[in-house]
C-alpha cells in the first residue's frame, strides 16, 4: 500500500497562487528596504548551536530544532546503567541547530566578516526561520522573516529609519498599522522603581505576555518568579499608565528618577521628536507594556500591529547594544525589525487587499488552433515578452472550450485568437476577459493595443 504524503506540523506547501502572493509581499518590502540604501546578505539554514543557545532566553532555547550529528551519533555516549537524561544528551548527538531568528546569525556574520563590510553596516535578509513551537493559527515551526539592521552605529536616527521603513511598508500593502514602542531601559529603571532589578528578566517575559493571557496571569507568573506582593502593587500603576506618549513620559519622569531609566526616557524623547519632525503617517504610541521576550533587547523595541484584523504583532524589533560581543566583537551597537511575511499575508488575504493582478501572473494567452496557426502567433508572442508583457501560447492544439478553460482558471485577462481568418488577413483577435469584449486588430499593431 502506496504511503500517503503528508508534510511536519506547523509546516506549509505553497501553490503557485500563494507564491505569487508571497512574493508580492516580498517585492514591496525588498523595495522599501533597497530605497533606504540597505544591501542583501544569506546566511546558512543551520548554525553550530553554540552560536543560538543563550541568545533567546530560556524559553527561546527549548523552542530550537536540533540536527542529529551525522554517523554514529551515540558512539561518544557514556551511559553507567543510569537513565539518559535528555539535557545531558542533547550536546553529545548534535552540535548543530535550525536558526531560530535571523538577527543571532547576523550578529555572528558582521563578527566574522568586519574587515570585508562598511560600518555602519546596513543590511536585509529574506530567509525562513525555524521554532519547535506549537502550532496554531498565526503562529508556525517553519516561517519567513524580513529583517532589515543598522550596525555600528548608536544614533537614534537609525530607530527613526526604521519608524519611517515601517511606515512605508505598510502604506504600500495598504495595511492600517499601529506601531507601538518602549525602551528596555525604561523597563530596567521600572525594575529598579520596584526594587526587583535582579529580575528584569522575569518581569519583561511575564509583561510581555501581557495581551496574551491577562493582568491576573501576569501577576501571578511574577509571584512565582518570587516577586513580593509589595514590588507587583508598585507595578501596577506603571503597566496601566494613562494617556498620549508625551503625557505617560511626563508621568514617568518623577517615578525613574535612576540613571537608567532616565537615560530612556530621554532615548523615547529624542525618538518621537523625530516621528514628528517626519510627519509621517502612521499613529505611534508609548506601550510601557512592551517588553519583546527576546533578552538581547538593549534599547528601543518594537511592535507593528494590524489596526483592522485580529492578529498579533506584524512586525517587531529593537536595539541590541552587545550581540557581536558574544561571538568577540564588543562595543558594537544595532537596531532591526522584522516582518512577518506570514502573518502580514494573512492580514492582506482577510482584507482581501491583494491586488487583482499581480507583476508575476500571466497577463496574455494566445489559443492554439493548430500548427500553421501556432507558428503565426510565435513571433507575435515574442514581441509581447519583449515589451515586458507576461505571456504565454497554450502547447496543443486543443479543444478551445478546454483552452478557455484553463485562461479562466489561471485569471488571464488577455486571451489572443488566431485561426484560420486571422493568419490569412494577417490580423488577431484579442479578448478581454473581464469586460467580455473582443475586437480584431492587425497583428503588426499588438503590443500597442494590450
Amino acid at each position: 500500500m502506496a504511503q500517503k504524503p503528508s508534510i511536519p506540523k506547523g509546516t506549509r506547501d505553497f501553490l503557485p497562487e500563494v507564491m505569487v502572493r508571497r512574493n508580492y509581499i516580498f517585492d514591496t518590502i525588498k523595495s522599501v528596504f533597497k530605497r533606504y540604501g540597505f544591501l542583501p546578505i544569506e546566511t546558512p539554514s543551520m548554525e553550530n548551536l553554540s552560536t543560538l543557545l543563550g541568545k533567546y532566553g530560556e524559553e527561546g532555547d527549548k523552542l530550537l530544532f536540533r540536527i542529529l550529528n551525522s554517523g554514529d551519533f551515540m558512539s561518544g555516549v557514556e551511559q553507567h546503567g543510569e537513565p539518559l537524561e535528555s539535557l545531558k544528551l542533547a550536546g553529545k548527538i548534535s552540535e548543530k541547530g535550525l536558526r531560530y531568528d535571523l538577527t543571532v546569525p547576523f550578529a555572528r556574520f558582521v563578527t566574522m566578516y568586519r574587515d570585508q563590510i562598511a560600518f555602519p553596516f546596513k543590511r536585509y535578509q529574506i530567509q525562513p526561520v525555524w521554532r519547535a513551537d506549537r502550532p496554531q493559527k498565526g503562529r508556525y515551526r517553519e516561517f519567513c522573516q524580513c529583517d532589515v539592521d543598522i550596525i555600528g552605529s548608536n544614533s537614534l536616527l537609525n530607530e527613526a529609519e526604521l519608524v519611517n521603513i515601517v511606515n512605508d511598508v505598510f502604506n504600500l500593502l495598504k495595511i492600517n498599522v499601529i506601531l507601538k514602542i518602549n525602551n528596555r531601559k525604561v523597563l530596567a529603571g521600572i525594575a529598579e522603581y520596584i526594587g526587583k532589578t535582579d529580575a528584569l528578566v522575569d518581569i519583561t517575559v511575564a509583561i510581555d505576555k501581557l495581551d496574551k493571557i491577562g493582568i491576573e496571569a501576569v501577576n501571578a507568573e511574577l509571584a512565582e518568579k518570587g516577586l513580593e506582593a509589595e514590588a507587583i502593587e508598585k507595578l501596577q500603576p506603571i503597566l496601566f499608565m494613562q494617556g498620549n506618549t508625551r503625557e505617560k513620559l511626563a508621568q514617568l519622569k518623577p517615578l525613574l528618577t535612576n540613571e537608567v531609566g532616565q537615560k530612556g526616557i530621554e532615548e523615547l524623547e529624542t525618538l518621537f521628536d523625530y516621528i514628528d519632525d517626519m510627519e509621517l503617517g502612521i499613529e505611534t504610541e508609548l506601550d510601557l507594556t512592551l517588553a519583546r521576550g527576546l533578552n538581547y533587547y538593549t534599547g528601543a523595541i518594537f511592535e507593528v500591529k494590524a489596526k483592522d484584523f485580529p492578529m498579533g504583532s506584524i512586525s517587531g524589533g529593537g536595539r541590541y547594544d552587545n550581540l557581536t560581543g558574544i561571538f568577540g566583537l564588543p562595543n558594537v551597537s544595532g537596531v532591526g525589525i522584522s516582518f512577518g511575511a506570514d502573518r502580514i499575508y494573512d492580514v492582506l488575504e482577510g482584507l482581501k487587499l491583494f491586488p487583482e493582478t499581480m507583476s508575476e501572473s500571466t497577463q496574455v494567452i494566445f489559443l492554439n488552433f493548430g500548427k500553421n496557426e501556432e507558428r503565426y502567433c510565435l513571433k507575435h508572442l515574442r514581441k509581447l515578452r519583449q515589451k515586458g508583457i507576461n505571456a504565454e501560447i497554450y502547447p496543443d492544439a486543443a479543444k478551445i472550450q478546454k483552452q478557455m478553460k484553463y485562461a479562466d482558471q489561471r485569471n488571464i485577462p488577455i486571451v489572443i485568437i488566431a485561426g484560420e481568418n486571422e493568419v490569412a488577413n494577417q490580423t488577431l483577435t484579442v479578448k478581454w476577459m473581464k469586460e467580455g469584449r473582443q475586437e480584431t486588430i492587425a497583428a503588426e499593431n499588438l503590443e500597442f493595443r494590450i
